[in-house]
């Protein structure tokens, strides 16, 4: 990691296509608008394309119409570098990575233990708990003030990430920081609200058909849960995150070490997205490595081709030997 060099990055070029990756949550959608942010303070001019658009809950976060959704068909954008903010493979861009079919610089911000260090520059620690808390160091570095604007964007990367500083990722100076940002004006309580008090009732309802599927193993220290792709289709949209509500039902069940949710894909016909939760004491970043994802020690996520039931199989396999490998 080296926030010279990022710095050094940032002052270098003037046109700045931002991305991030895809199923955006509030660290991926804070950390990019913060930054934009600050390229605007610098006199420069950003440009934000994400593969979707903004996700339900965070549309109230100043700066969000500077963001353009992925085309392939629109005009070519003007840019000199490209920045990743979140990602720990280009490629979680989606289809935004093409964008750079000239190959301009790329800076990589990211906080994954997973991350490929796939920039010109790396501005990548696997210890800071966000992205955001790595954009609020370059703000920091740079003297650039954070105005309220992206205080708020910091803010809600940060709360959403920690889980609402619950998770083991919470740190001394991540409340520091959060500090900092509060007293910049933000409405924490309406910045909570809209993320995590704002579900539509038919989603609520979803959520509680979805939560009868919990299995356990016989120690109870793995717990999962299935969502077929019928469930899906029956409710086209779908506003909230349904995935991580889930999973935190799971990390909050007694005994319970490793939470494992697994998605079919309903667009695809033999594919499963499988996300993983610890409390730290196993590392599902390495389950997930198994399968070709990463992320985090406490929270991964792979997508695995094969048939629900035996991607369940083979996964719950993997996460009882990791478990039995450390408490036999």
């Amino acid at each position: 990691m080296s926030i010279q060099a990022a710095v050094a990055f940032i002052r270098r070029y003037r046109r700045f296509l931002i991305t991030s990756h895809t199923n955006m949550e509030g660290d991926a959608i804070g950390s990019e608008l913060a930054f934009a942010f600050l390229i605007k303070k610098l006199g420069k001019t950003p440009v934000i394309v994400n593969e979707d658009t903004v996700p339900y809950g965070y549309e109230f976060l100043p700066g969000t119409n500077m963001i353009v959704k992925y085309n392939r068909s629109a005009p070519v954008l003007r840019f000199d570098c490209f920045v990743a903010l979140d990602c720990s493979d280009l490629h979680r861009t989606g289809e935004v990575y093409r964008l750079n079919a000239a190959h301009k610089p790329v800076l990589n911000i990211d906080h994954h233990i997973s991350n490929g260090y796939f920039g010109d520059v790396n501005l990548v620690d696997g210890h800071a708990s966000c992205a955001c808390e790595l954009v609020w160091r370059l703000y920091k570095k740079m003297h650039v003030p954070v105005t309220k604007q992206a205080a708020v964007a910091l803010y809600a990367g940060i709360m959403t990430d920690t889980g609402s500083f619950r998770y083991s990722n919470t740190t001394a100076t991540t409340h520091a920081i959060a500090a900092e940002l509060v007293a910049a004006g933000i409405d924490v309580s309406a910045v909570y609200r809209n993320i995590y008090g704002n579900i539509p009732y038919d989603d609520l309802k979803l959520l509680a058909s979805i939560l009868p599927t919990m299995q356990r193993s016989p120690d109870g220290r793995i717990v999962w849960f299935e969502i077929r792709k019928e469930v899906l289709k029956k409710q086209k949209k779908i506003y909230f995150d349904l995935g991580e509500n889930i999973l935190n039902y799971g990390r909050s069940l007694k005994g319970a070490e490793a939470v494992i949710l697994f998605k079919e894909n309903i667009s695809s016909k033999n594919e499963v997205r499988v996300n993983f939760r610890s409390h730290g004491a196993i590392d599902v970043n390495a389950i997930a490595k198994v399968f070709g994802g990463g992320g985090h020690r406490t929270a991964s996520g792979a997508t695995v081709v094969g048939a629900l039931s035996s991607v369940k199989r083979a996964v719950l396999a993997v996460a009882r030997k990791s478990l039995n490998a450390r408490h036999p």
